[in-house]
C-alpha cells in the first residue's frame, strides 16, 4: 500500500498433475457468520534449514466456544515456513477438508491480511495464504545480488505453482488481492493444471507499467526510477512512508469504511516493512515498469475466472476496472458497493460468501462432469 505515495504504489498494498480427489467434509456446510472475528494475527515465526516448520496458533478467548461444540471445534491456524529455491517463505494455513484455497495478497502486504478470511473459509475449505518472497516474513533477497529479474510476476507465479505442487500437494483455487491477481493470473497461464479457478479482487490496473505512459515520457520515467532506486532517495522517501502515522494515513485513503483501519491493521502492514531488506523489494518492485499487464493474461487463462471490485477504490477505479468483465474467459464482474482496494478485509462479510459461492459452484460442476465420463 505504500504505493498510494508514488500514483497507486499500492502498500495497501510447482509441475505436477494433481488426479487426487479433495477430502471430504464429515460435517454439513457451515454457514458463513457476518459477526466479528476474533484476532489470529499473533503468530509465531519460524527459519528452518530446507524443511516445512509449522506452529499452532489459536485463541484463547474461542476455547470455551470450542468446548461447548460437542467435538466441533474451530479449525486451528498452523503458522508455517517452507524452504523454496533456497529461500524462507512464511505461509498460513487451517482447515483439513474441501477444496484448496490459496490467498494471495497484494504489494506491501502479507498472510495477515487475510485474517478475517481464513477462520470462515476453512470451516469447509483447505486454506493456505502465502507470503510471497520478498514481502511479509518470507525472506527478502538483496535485489543487486538477485539481479533484476527476480521481483518479477513470472517469479511469484513460479513460486505460487511450487507451493501448489509441494506444500498444497493439491490443485487449489487461488483467491488474489491487487497485485496478488497478477502472479495469480501468471502462474494459472504458466501451469495451468495446478490452478482450479480465480477469483480477482481490485486487480492491479498497472498504470505505471511502461506501455500506458506516453511515449515522449518514457525516458523520464525511467530516469526517475533509476534515481529512486540508485541514490538515497528512495531509501529516504521510503522512511517517511515506513511510519505508523503515514501507513494510517495511506490506509484511509484506500479504506472506504475507516473504521476498519484499526490499531491491529496497521501494524500487520507496517511490521514486515521494517525488515532488512524491507526498502530495496520496495525501491525494486516501483521501478519494475515491464512484466504483463491484466488485459494480456485475461485472453490466456483457461480455468474459471470471477473478478469483484470495490467500487469506492480509489487507486484502481472500477471505471477502468469494469472493462475487464468485457472477456470471454471472465464469468462475471461482481461490484462491491461502499468498499475500497482491499475488500477482502474491508468487507470480509461480502467476499467470504463470494468465495464460497464460486468456489462450490466450480467445485460441483467438476464433480458432476467426472461422475458422467
Amino acid at each position: 500500500m505504500l504505493m498510494a505515495a508514488f500514483n497507486s504504489v499500492t502498500l495497501p498494498l510447482s509441475k505436477l498433475e494433481f488426479p487426487l480427489p479433495f477430502p471430504s467434509c464429515s460435517a454439513a456446510r457451515t454457514k458463513i457468520s457476518t459477526s466479528p472475528l476474533h484476532s489470529i494475527s499473533n503468530l509465531s515465526r519460524f527459519r528452518p534449514n530446507g524443511f516445512v516448520l509449522c506452529s499452532i496458533s489459536s485463541d484463547p478467548s474461542t476455547a470455551g466456544d470450542q468446548v461447548q461444540n460437542k467435538g466441533k471445534p474451530e479449525p486451528q491456524l498452523q503458522t508455517c515456513t517452507w524452504s523454496w529455491r533456497g529461500y524462507s517463505i512464511r505461509y498460513q494455513h487451517s482447515g483439513s477438508c474441501g477444496p484448496a484455497l490459496v490467498l494471495v495478497h497484494g504489494f506491501g502486504a502479507n498472510s495477515n491480511h487475510w485474517r478475517k478470511n481464513i477462520p470462515v473459509l476453512a470451516k469447509s475449505h483447505r486454506v493456505y495464504a502465502i507470503d510471497l518472497v520478498g514481502y511479509g516474513y518470507s525472506d527478502k533477497p538483496d535485489p543487486r545480488e538477485v539481479g533484476e529479474s527476480f521481483y518479477t510476476f513470472e517469479t511469484w507465479a513460479s513460486q505460487l505453482n511450487d507451493f501448489c505442487s509441494e506444500v498444497v500437494k493439491d490443485e487449489a483455487f487461488f483467491i488474489c488481492n491487487s497485485i496478488g491477481g497478477l502472479v495469480g493470473l501468471q502462474a494459472a497461464v504458466t501451469k495451468p493444471h495446478i490452478c482450479r479457478g480465480i477469483l480477482l479482487l481490485n486487480i492491479s490496473l498497472r498504470m505505471l507499467h511502461i506501455k500506458k505512459q506516453p511515449w515522449f515520457g518514457r525516458p523520464f520515467i525511467a530516469a526517475f526510477q533509476s534515481f529512486l532506486r540508485n541514490t538515497a532517495v528512495g531509501k529516504l522517501f521510503y522512511r517517511s512512508v515506513a511510519t505508523p502515522e503515514s501507513i494510517r494515513s495511506i490506509l484511509f485513503q484506500c479504506y472506504h469504511d475507516t473504521s476498519q483501519v484499526t490499531e491491529e491493521l496497521v501494524q500487520i502492514i507496517l511490521n514486515p516493512g521494517l525488515e532488512p531488506g524491507a526498502v530495496d523489494v520496495f525501491l525494486e518492485f516501483i521501478c519494475y515498469s515491464g512484466g504483463p499487464l491484466p488485459e494480456e493474461l485475461l485472453p490466456q487463462v483457461k480455468c474459471p475466472l470471477l473478478i469483484a471490485w470495490g467500487d469506492k477504490d480509489p487507486w484502481e477505479r472500477i471505471e477502468l476496472g469494469k472493462a475487464y468483465g468485457n472477456f470471454d474467459s471472465v464469468e462475471d464482474f461482481v461490484v462491491l458497493p461502499n468498499v475500497g482496494h482491499c475488500p477482502q478485509d474491508e468487507a470480509p462479510h461480502l467476499v467470504n460468501p463470494l468465495v464460497e459461492s464460486f468456489v462450490a459452484r466450480h467445485s460441483t460442476s467438476r464433480a458432476s462432469a467426472s461422475t458422467a465420463i
